[in-house]
């Protein structure tokens, strides 16, 4: 959720670099951020609410310019309110420690009451101010910093990344640890380098450490030694990254999240055309794992993820089912551990994460293992947790993914879903190599479809349906069968970046409850395609139209369209693929709300990229 970055140098000045950093990961969502640098005489702190910016001009004295040790931090809050005096980084009582955190320390008032008992006074809070306590309290009894970091951490309950630094004769030296949310070193001639995501490495190196759950690092200029929680030296190897900083780039486009709806097109096609031979109507995955005897084994499908990813599963699902006849059941990854999950046998549970370092989504697929079931991924980084903790994984091959709602790696994850339905469906002989050849051809054309439904014509429709409507009471997105994720996902972007009430709804479901919402100042979306249901979708879209309610329709079936106050046409598609061509028009319609309506489009309030705390 936060954001770390830390820095130690033999020679030259660490505070730019630690900024740079900072700005790499503003994407991840915070409220607060500071930085604290090792100086003569001590650590010094500065902090501030609020933007980046707002830290910059605190630090315009050049006070600390000179240091060559730091570490600095973007908080998102989780405890206390997001003031200065509760952003990072955080103190010990003697001023010797400097703490960054992220994560949630579970018995933090257990500490904190102990601590109290012994005459500390806390100034802020929050959870991590304990830390920095107790390591203080520990390297106060001799020793260096990482024995105290260490005597700290066995002390500790809950998910953590932490680092800290200490100006008490261990001055060029750096400690962090990691349990739960990630952390990654970069190690280069006279420097060592530390951060919660390695974009904000890149413009260092490309050769990255990426540190496992209990370990504790100690940087200094130019080396690192890893080892466990007991002093045990273990071994990281490095990974040489396939991102470079350009990738993290708005370019031309006023904010990433426009930028990253009009990469779909190019991100289908990096998805799935390496993946797939039509002429033999096979899919091939060059990862490890997908053999035909494993697809052939899959009794069932357990889909877990959170957010934006669950409504990937949804549609997972449906194509699972009507493509390859093996039964998919979806659970959100935060709710289940906690119903008594009961797994068959040849179970394949697979989770769906843009970032691959979503504790609760990490937290299920761990419990689904133990419980028996064979742990499958599908995400868009391959050096995150869930991919290197997978016993099989996908890549969806979207690309960094910087704005916060989440768009280009919604489309990759319906599209590697797809690849894995064809392909359990032909290993088990549901689907012949006819079918096959058919399925993967409708797939090769979908990319032209979504890049002509992204055209700049279509663009100003939309913006222009914005317009009038921007200001509504709230929005009801309606849809069926495996357009009912897509409504989700509608209302969810929505919700996100422009801070409207929506709600997304099965479209039969609407006249059990939700119809009482309908009146003139509330918006409908209904998503409407050709197929077998396109009737009952007007049926629906009529009882909206008969009670007063403004409705947007966004498909491709002429019936609903011609019904429709506002419509947004989009190609006809395969309905296993359609999701794709009408989460688009969606997408864009949130963006161009949240522009009329003046919010933060890449970085919305309350919001953070990857969700590592439960």
């Amino acid at each position: 959720m936060c954001g770390i970055v830390g820095a130690v140098l033999s020679e030259g000045a660490v505070l730019e670099g630690l900024l740079d950093g900072l700005r790499a990961l503003e994407y991840r969502g915070y409220d607060s951020a500071g930085v604290a640098v090792g100086i003569e005489g001590g650590v010094s702190i500065r902090r501030q609410a609020g933007r980046l910016e707002s830290l910059e001009q605190a630090l315009a004295d050049g006070a600390l310019d000179g240091a060559r040790i730091g570490i600095g931090h973007t908080r998102w809050a989780t405890h206390g309110p997001p003031t200065e005096i509760n952003a990072h980084p955080h103190t010990d009582a003697g001023g010797r420690v400097a703490l960054v955190h992220n994560g949630i320390i579970e018995n933090y008032l257990e500490l904190r009451e102990e601590l109290c008992e012994e005459g500390v006074e806390f100034v802020s809070d929050t959870d991590t101010e304990v830390l920095a306590q107790l390591v203080g309290r520990y390297l106060g009894r001799g020793g260096d910093l990482a024995a105290a970091v260490r005597a700290t951490l066995a002390r500790v309950r809950g998910y953590y990344a932490i680092a800290a630094l200490a100006i008490d004769g261990d001055g060029d030296t750096l400690v962090c640890a990691r349990q739960g949310p990630p952390l990654c070193l970069g190690i280069v001639a006279g420097g060592a380098h530390l951060a919660s995501d390695p974009l904000a490495l890149v413009r260092h190196t490309r050769e990255v450490v990426f540190l496992e759950d209990g370990d504790v690092a100690v940087l200094r200029p130019g080396s690192c030694e890893v080892t466990d929680g007991s002093g045990g030296a273990v071994e990281r190897p490095a990974v040489l990254l396939e991102i470079d900083a350009e990738q993290a780039g708005r370019g031309s486009y006023p904010h990433f999240m426009l930028k990253e709806i009009h990469e779909q097109p190019d991100v289908l096609a990096r998805t799935a055309f390496d993946r797939i031979d039509e002429v033999g109507g096979e899919v091939r995955f060059v990862e490890e794992g997908w053999e035909v005897e494993r697809l052939r084994a899959i009794e069932r499908v357990q889909l877990l993820a959170c957010g934006t990813a669950r409504y990937a599963c949804q549609v997972a699902a449906f194509q699972l089912e009507g493509l390859a006849g093996v039964p998919a059941e979806v659970d959100y990854a935060s709710e289940f551990r906690y119903r008594s999950p009961c797994l068959s046998p040849d179970t394949l549970a697979l989770a769906i994460s843009q970032s691959g370092e979503t504790a609760d989504t990490l937290a299920a697929l761990r419990l689904a293992r133990e419980l028996g079931a064979r742990a499958g991924a599908i995400c868009n980084v391959p050096e995150s947790t869930l991919v290197r903790e997978a016993d099989c994984f996908l890549m969806t091959c979207a690309g960094p993914e910087i704005g916060v709602a989440s768009t280009k790696a919604f489309v990759s994850q319906i599209v590697t879903s797809y690849l894995l339905a064809v392909a359990v469906g032909r290993a088990r002989g549901t689907l012949d190599p006819e079918r096959v050849r058919g399925l993967l051809a409708d797939l090769r054309l979908l990319r032209p479809r979504l890049a002509q439904l992204l055209s700049r014509e279509t663009q100003e429709r939309i913006a222009a349906i914005a317009e009038r409507h921007h200001d509504v009471k709230g929005f009801l997105f309606l849809g069926r069968g495996i357009h009912y994720p897509v409504a989700l996902e509608g209302a969810l972007k929505l919700k996100e970046i422009s801070y409207m009430h929506a709600e997304g709804y099965p479209a039969g479901e609407m006249k059990h409850g939700p119809i009482a919402l309908i009146e003139p100042g509330m918006t409908t979306v209904v998503i409407a395609n050709k197929g077998p249901l396109a009737e009952k979708v007007r049926s629906n879209l009529e009882q909206v139209r008969a009670r007063g309610g403004q409705v947007i329709c966004v498909g491709s079936d002429p019936g609903s369209l011609a019904l429709a106050d506002e419509t947004i046409e989009v190609p006809q598609a395969t309905p296993w693929l359609a999701p794709v061509l009408s989460v688009a028009p969606l997408q864009l319609l949130a963006y161009e709300i949240a522009l009329r309506r003046g919010c933060d489009i890449d970085k919305p309030r309350n919001l953070a990229k990857s969700v590592t705390v439960e």
